[in-house]
């Protein structure tokens, strides 16, 4: 199965304030199931995010994250939403170790 975060991908563009935030979830979870947007089982959508038009989707399998990041276009089409909205899909990383802190203590 693998860590989760490593099975996450970070969806920007995402029609803010366009519909109900349980609705959008829903719409978001259906888009990335579907095998067209090469898409798997969908385990957790956080939407929304403390980011304006950000979600984070968590796949079931790793593998499906792979295709998803494959696939050149993802637009997010649905009947309750008035046009179609591009999506930017992004691997989804904790940026734990990009930074250290260092603790110097200096004697008095």
């Amino acid at each position: 199965q693998g860590a989760k975060s490593a099975r996450t991908v970070v969806i920007s563009g995402v029609p803010d304030g366009v519909l109900n935030d349980d609705v959008m979830s829903d719409i978001l979870v259906i888009h990335f199931q579907r095998s067209r947007n090469n898409g798997g089982d969908v385990e957790e959508v956080k939407y929304p995010t403390v980011e304006k038009g950000v979600a984070y989707v968590t796949f079931e399998d790793q593998e499906v994250v792979e295709s998803v990041l494959q696939k050149n276009e993802h637009r997010l089409e649905d009947k309750r939403l008035s046009r179609h909205y591009p999506l930017k899909v992004t691997p989804y990383c904790e940026n734990v170790s990009s930074f250290s802190v260092y603790l110097v203590v200096l004697p008095l």
